[in-house]
C-alpha cells in the first residue's frame, strides 16, 4: 500500500473525529488544552486500534490467503457503508461541555472501532503497520484540530457531510484493492 493510499485511509477514519470535534465545539467554544487533548487521544486511538487488528488479521493471513483482497474490501465497505448510513441519522447530538478523562476515553474508543477493523484488513494486504500508525495519528490530530476551530467559526457546517465523505473513501480504497489485486493476478 502505498503513501497516498494510507493518507486517504487515514482521512477517511478521522471524519468520525472531525465530526465529533465539530459536534463537540458547536456545542461550547472549548480551550486550545481541550482541543489538544481531545486531538490527542482521537489520535492516539486512531493510531492504536489498527496496529491491534493488523495482528489479529496478520495471523489469519494465512488461512484466507486467496480471499484476502476480498476480506480486505469487505471490511473496508463495510465501515464506509455504515459511516455513510450514520451520517443521516437524525439523533440529536448530547451536549457535551467538558472534555473530562471518561469522555475522552469513552468518545475516543467510539470513534476508533473502525480503525480496529481497518487494521484487521491491513493483516490480509501488505502493510507497513507502524508507517500507518503514524500516519493515521498524525492525520487524525491534524483534523481533529481543524474540526474544533471551524466549528467555532461556523454555525452551518454539517458534521454528517464528513462523515458521508470519509465513508465514501474508505469504499474507493477498498474498491482499489481489488482491482489491484485482479491486475496483478
Amino acid at each position: 500500500m502505498n503513501l497516498v493510499e494510507l493518507i486517504l485511509i487515514a482521512l477517511g477514519l478521522s471524519m468520525d473525529c472531525f465530526a465529533v470535534a465539530i459536534g463537540l465545539c458547536i456545542c461550547q467554544r472549548q480551550s486550545w488544552h481541550a482541543i489538544l487533548k481531545m486531538a490527542l487521544f482521537f489520535g492516539l486511538f486512531q493510531a492504536l486500534m489498527p496496529v491491534i487488528g493488523w495482528f489479529v488479521g496478520d495471523s489469519l493471513k494465512v488461512l484466507i490467503a486467496a480471499v484476502d483482497h476480498w476480506v480486505a474490501f469487505g471490511l473496508l465497505a463495510l465501515i464506509g457503508g455504515k459511516m455513510i448510513l450514520q451520517s443521516f441519522s437524525n439523533q440529536p447530538d448530547k451536549a457535551i461541555h467538558t472534555l473530562t478523562f471518561p469522555v475522552l476515553l469513552t468518545l475516543s474508543i467510539a470513534t476508533s472501532i473502525d480503525a480496529l477493523i481497518t487494521g484487521l484488513s491491513f493483516g490480509f494486504i501488505e502493510v507497513n503497520i507502524v508507517k500507518a500508525a503514524v500516519i493515521i495519528f498524525i492525520i487524525t490530530f491534524l483534523v481533529t484540530i481543524v474540526g474544533a476551530k471551524l466549528a467555532e467559526r461556523t454555525t452551518f457546517l454539517s458534521a454528517g457531510w464528513a462523515e458521508r465523505i470519509g465513508g465514501v473513501v474508505l469504499i474507493l480504497i477498498g474498491a482499489k484493492i481489488v482491482l489491484d489485486h485482479m491486475v496483478n493476478w
